[in-house]
């Protein structure tokens, strides 16, 4: 196990810089015996082989029968099985997801809708099929309403630059939310810039739990043009109440976007019932790879919306001085796509449709609340922000946290040191943060591979985190 030698904190203060390695301090405390309960743990976990069917996924059970699909599980961080609670920013891929993406380019890798030839043919039908299949997870009416994007950055930053440079004029209001992350903060404010709206911000309740929709009523007017908010949120857990948000933006003749890239995820996503004229969600948060997600559109709204980047593919005809364009959702899709990528993103929604998503929701509910509940009970100088699982909403099966007296990045830096990843920083929600009076918070968050045993560890390793700091400065910090 290297030194510990700890970065400076975003608060601006120094971070805590410990005198002794925190290999000594191992060894005076019960991580030796931690240690060899946790490796029988993780030869626990990994045994177990599972199908990938979709007939055998809906029997597999979730959590310790499913580590086997996800072979970077099987490795130990600093000598000890790798705990990985860092699943709100990446899941992991599945074995089904690996293949998938190793087939395209050892079997058929070409560029796709522009060739005849037998491997451009199967790299189309792959690609397009796995736009049927992501719209198939998130109940779609037809593909043609799933536009494939980098990101839900870029899904966002689309509406803005299209629908929203075409309908938002001076005056108009889109109402936001404190608890946004950036990627649903930024594009607006460009576009406030150079448009004259206004931004209007839901706030917090005052337990500072989740979104006041009180005050979400009361920001509503005649000049409200768009509601644009998250879905579930990533730092505090809570679940927004669409239904009610979907039928008040539809009073006063709003649209609405909402950013699911914690709920697609997490538990069933239909898009006709959400009452959204969009969503967004990224790929590598449901078990897909990265530089990929979708942007999932009412049809009739996608073909009122310009095109946003122009090039191949997105065009009809062209001429020397003017084009014609695509239909949606090819309009909105320029150059040469992420192929494997894509087909990666198709398998890893057919994989979890397979596994039933019901199940999905009702296992992270159970983790979920067994992680708040540890977390919270560790001691009174821990804070975990969001509302508790028992609440009207239920949570996410996240928890973001501080120690009083103690840096999320100087815990989470030594998290790391046995075994245990988790998140700390701003997580891409800085006015959120500044909401809750903190620079930063650590951010532990389960999934479907996750176990019960692995929260014990990573609360074992909370306990005797907080207990190091203490000894280090002679009581408690």
């Amino acid at each position: 196990m290297r030194s510990l030698s700890l970065p400076a904190s975003t608060s601006g203060r120094a971070s805590c810089a410990p005198a002794m390695n925190f290999r000594s301090f191992l060894t005076r405390t019960n991580w030796r015996n931690l240690r060899r309960e946790a490796v029988a743990q993780g030869a626990d976990m990994n045994a177990p082989a599972s199908l990938s069917s979709s007939s055998s996924l809906s029997q597999l059970a979730l959590g310790a029968p499913l580590r086997a699909e996800f072979p970077i599980l099987d490795q130990k961080v600093n000598g000890l099985p790798l705990v990985y609670l860092d699943n709100a920013a990446t899941s992991q891929k599945p074995r089904v997801v690996l293949n998938a993406m190793s087939r395209c380019y050892t079997e058929y890798n070409a560029n796709v809708h522009r060739g005849v030839h037998a491997l451009s043919a199967k790299a189309t039908q792959e690609y397009e099929q796995a736009r049927e299949k992501v719209a198939a997870f998130i109940g779609a009416s037809s593909c043609r309403e799933v536009v494939i994007v980098r990101n839900a950055t870029e899904g966002i930053n689309l509406v803005a630059n299209t629908w929203g440079a075409a309908n938002i004029k001076q005056g108009d209001e889109i109402i936001l939310s404190v608890a946004e992350h950036h990627a649903n903060l930024v594009p607006w404010q460009l576009l406030a810039a150079r448009t004259g709206a206004v931004l209007r911000h839901v706030r917090l309740t005052t337990d500072k739990s989740q979104l006041d929709m009180d005050h979400f009523r009361s920001l509503l007017s005649s000049r409200t043009r768009l509601v644009s908010l998250v879905h579930v949120s990533n730092v505090l857990g809570c679940v927004l109440d669409v239904a009610y948000v979907a039928e008040q933006a539809r009073r006063v003749g709003a649209k609405l976007l909402l950013d699911c890239c914690q709920s697609v995820p997490h538990m069933p996503v239909d898009v006709r019932s959400l009452g959204a004229d969009w969503i967004v969600a990224s790929s590598h948060k449901f078990c897909g790879p990265s530089g990929v997600g979708v942007l999932w559109g009412r049809y009739e709204v996608l073909e009122c919306m310009d095109p946003w980047m122009g090039g191949g593919e997105m065009i009809a005809d062209v001429y020397l001085d003017h084009s014609t364009f695509a239909m949606p959702p090819t309009r909105f899709e320029a150059g040469t796509p992420a192929i494997a990528e894509t087909i990666g993103m198709g398998a890893a929604a057919e994989w979890l449709q397979g596994l039933g998503m019901d199940r999905v929701h009702a296992y992270e509910e159970e983790i979920g609340t067994y992680l708040y509940e540890r977390l919270a009970a560790v001691s009174p100088r821990v804070t975990v922000y969001g509302p508790p699982p028992n609440g009207p909403r239920g949570r996410a099966s996240l928890a973001a946290f501080n120690v009083e007296g103690l840096h999320a990045t100087d815990v989470s830096t030594l998290l790391d040191m046995a075994g245990v990843a988790v998140r700390s920083g701003h997580h891409c929600a800085q006015p959120l943060h500044r909401e809750l009076g903190v620079s930063a918070s650590a951010r532990a968050s389960a999934y479907i591979y996750n176990t019960q045993a692995e929260v014990d560890r990573f609360v074992e390793a909370l306990t005797d985190t907080i207990k190091f700091f203490d000894d280090m400065h002679g009581g408690a910090t």
